[in-house]
């Protein structure tokens, strides 16, 4: 179905809860919380899928997207257990995995208007203009929600700080 291999579907599958879990952070905490039990399952499942994605991408950008979210993944996850970062450590990570949620975004976006419905996919050509256009508002909701997720951060900070 859609043709995808059955390693294309342990990736899929195992990239996928991804997505409704970065969006229940964002809408919970306002940003990707590492060290929740959803940022926890959050880590796994875009693991899964950065790492299966070498054996299943058809794309040539699509070993260096996964290779990228990867490095932003770790980053992300590894820069709240340094002890000198102080308040900037906390941007960082935000923006950090919030890149690794755009990463994932684009190629799910791609490959399912160019796989579904299965016989008539909604996109045929990679140059399409709704892809195109598509792809645009999710790096346009990358940049709002980045500013906007730093915004807030900063107005907690400083609720906090008085």
């Amino acid at each position: 179905m859609f043709g995808i291999t059955p390693l294309g579907w342990v990736h899929t599958l195992g990239s996928l809860p991804a997505v409704p879990l970065a969006a229940y952070m964002f809408i919970k905490h306002g940003r990707i919380v590492p060290r929740s039990k959803a940022g926890v399952a959050y880590f796994f499942s875009m693991l899964i899928g950065c790492c299966t994605v070498f054996l299943v991408a058809h794309q040539p950008i699509s070993p260096v997207i996964g290779a990228a979210t990867l490095l932003l993944l770790l980053a992300g996850y590894i820069v709240g257990f340094i002890p000198w970062k102080g308040q900037a450590g906390l941007y960082l990570e935000t923006i950090i995995l919030s890149l690794t949620v755009f990463f994932l975004m684009v190629p799910t976006v791609s490959e399912t208007l160019r796989r579904v419905p299965d016989s008539h996919p909604i996109v045929t050509n990679p140059q399409s203009p709704l892809l195109s256009g598509i792809l645009g508002f999710i790096a346009l909701a990358l940049v709002v929600g980045v500013t906007a997720q730093v915004f807030h951060i900063r107005k907690r900070s400083r609720s906090v700080a008085r």
